[in-house]
């Protein structure tokens, strides 16, 4: 499999603040620690895990919205870590990023047409504004929007939540790029629409031969869309593997737990009985060996030793677990 994008040993750090002027040291939060992924060309490639684990920071540093504390991320053989201001607004007519929350991520006070277009104008990709609006119209349509010029005069709060959603793809659509970001994108919509929007990105994913790194906390979506999935915890990617064998065979006790949390379609008195102690960690001080250590059910000696790194139980698929 080729790679689109790489990420070797990335990590981010962010300082806390002091509670007092004088008073101790700065300390330090890993909100990803040292994870390491390819996403192979025309591949979705899926990132599970709970609040806090660092799916969202991942996301930002893809797109340089936060600057990696270490590591790299390579994109067509370039090091986007290394990108000055200008070269990183070139890299953007290639990646793009599908927000989650439609309702912020829109400008309220701005027409669709404005929001649509406004990605073209920032590049210069169009001289004329006519073809400003044809490309503007087509873009919609892609998404399954109308594109009368009563729609592109509307603004976002005159539109539904899985419209504004639309809107977002048309907006990172618009420059026709080749990877495209996607965090958490269906989690703030109604159940009877998120069905439509996974199944306009997979048609978009053929249409326009995208590749994706899909962002999610729900195990149905990510199994619905994703080749891939990498089970993050604590900053740290704990388990990757084909979303097959993710759903029916996972190795790792906190996929176990992800997967048991799912609620059944009919629950039964047993449902719920099996739940993690605490809440995902953010460690100011990581411990030695498994992140997980102090959750887990199933801990022995070797868990609390050195960290464990991920290791191929079977053909593509990594656990780091002692007792996988």
């Amino acid at each position: 499999m080729d790679a689109l994008f790489s990420a070797i040993n990335l990590s981010k750090t962010f300082k806390l603040k002091k509670r007092s002027r004088g008073l101790g040291s700065h300390q330090f939060v890993k909100a990803v620690d040292d994870i390491t992924f390819d996403v192979g060309i025309g591949e979705t490639f899926g990132i599970v895990g709970e609040s806090g684990c660092g799916k969202t920071t991942t996301a930002r540093m893809i797109m340089q919205l936060e600057k990696a504390t270490s590591g790299q991320m390579i994109f067509q053989d370039v090091d986007m870590t290394t990108l000055k201001s200008k070269q990183i607004k070139n890299m953007r007519r290639h990646v793009q990023m599908i927000f989650q929350d439609p309702y912020s991520s829109l400008n309220p006070v701005k027409t669709i047409f404005y929001l649509v277009a406004e990605p073209l104008k920032i590049h210069k990709v169009y001289k004329s504004q006519s073809e400003l609006k044809d490309k503007v119209r087509e873009t919609l349509n892609i998404v399954g929007l109308p594109s009368t010029d009563d729609i592109l005069a509307k603004r976002p709060d005159e539109l539904s939540g899985g419209e504004r959603q639309r809107v977002g793809i048309a907006k990172a659509l618009v420059l026709d790029p080749e990877f495209i970001v996607a965090d958490e994108p269906v989690s703030m919509l109604d159940a009877s629409v998120r069905a439509g929007i996974v199944n306009l990105m997979l048609e978009l994913k053929e249409l326009k031969n995208l590749t994706y790194v899909f962002i999610t906390h729900e195990f149905d979506v990510a199994y619905a869309i994703c080749d891939r999935i990498a089970i993050m915890y604590a900053g740290s990617i704990i388990e990757l593997a084909s979303s097959d064998e993710i759903i029916h065979n996972p190795l790792h006790p906190y996929t176990k737990l992800l997967l048991d949390a799912v609620p059944p379609l009919r629950p039964d008195k047993d449902w719920g009985n099996n739940i993690a102690k605490g809440e995902c960690a953010y460690y100011i001080q990581v411990p030695s060996g498994c992140k997980f250590q102090g959750r887990c059910s199933e801990i022995n000696e070797a868990c609390t030793g050195e960290r464990l790194p991920l290791v191929e139980k079977s053909p593509g698929h990594f656990v780091a677990c002692c007792n996988a």
